[in-house]
């Protein structure tokens, strides 16, 4: 059974494998409260997407690529990470998936579950060789915090980009709270 995050709670810490194949973490944030500044400290956008199978996919993280410039603008940075293996990223990417931001594999099944994704079988061989999250987008603070969360049963749900970068920049010049947490 899945559950769902809590807007405001923590994000929590998921190791991940780069393109090179070393692990990571997803984001890592370090939030010093006693620096504080003038200067607002870095967002981060984690984008969950359904994997090298996904047209869809690929479209929606090229097209956030297309505004990466804007979100660097803002301070937000970006991340794209999903079940596949080192094999199907690289076969994404040359099937024309071209990103700037770092795209991670190998997101495991029980982190998945762990962040409410809804997570899908299959139709063929063809398809995927593992079952897959479906589309999700978390925005998390400086403080590691989920600020905004937007997960997607199917492939044909995804934010406006264009909204979503006007959105947070509102909520970056305005101090805009963390909402939906009644």
């Amino acid at each position: 059974m899945n559950s769902k995050p809590v807007a405001g709670s923590k994000f929590p810490p998921i190791l991940v494998k780069t393109l090179e194949d070393t692990e990571t973490l997803l984001v890592d944030v370090v939030y010093d409260p006693s620096e504080q500044s003038s200067k607002k400290g870095n967002w981060t956008m984690v984008v969950f997407y359904r994997g090298q199978h996904c047209p869809i996919c690929r479209n929606f993280l090229n097209a956030l690529d297309s505004l990466a410039g804007g979100f660097q603008g803002i301070n937000v940075d970006i991340v794209a990470v999903s079940g596949d293996s080192k094999q199907q990223l690289e076969k994404n990417i040359e099937d024309d998936l071209d990103v700037s931001f770092p795209i991670y594999h190998s997101l495991q099944l029980a982190e998945m579950k762990n962040l409410g994704l809804y997570i899908s079988e299959p139709v063929s061989d063809s398809e995927t060789d593992h079952l897959f999250n479906e589309p999700a987008l978390f925005v998390l603070n400086e403080r590691n915090e989920i600020q905004l969360v937007d997960i997607a049963s199917g492939p044909f749900s995804r934010p406006n980009l264009d909204q979503l970068l006007q959105g947070l920049t509102y909520a970056r010049e305005n101090d805009y709270p963390i909402r939906g947490t009644y």
